[in-house]
């Protein structure tokens, strides 16, 4: 299980998953964005965690979450 949210990322002209302190997942190379932000969907959906999916900019475009939810907290 990943510690810390689950980020997509474009690095290296490649789209990636990277857990919050920056250690990337194995296996995460993926071809194309669809790919990698399915995948990190997948990971954060199973860890329970939240998913952050980023532009090439690296600018966030979504954020997701998958359980672990503050108790009180709104929305």
């Amino acid at each position: 299980m990943a510690k810390g949210f689950i980020h997509t990322v474009y690095r290296d002209g490649k789209w990636i998953n990277v857990v919050e302190e920056g250690n990337e997942l194995g296996g995460a190379h993926a071809a194309t964005n669809e790919a990698a932000v399915t995948a990190g969907r997948l990971r954060a959906q199973r860890d329970k965690t939240d998913h952050l999916i980023h532009t090439k900019d690296g600018t966030i475009s979504e954020r997701n979450s998958y359980g672990n939810e503050p108790v009180g907290r709104p929305g």
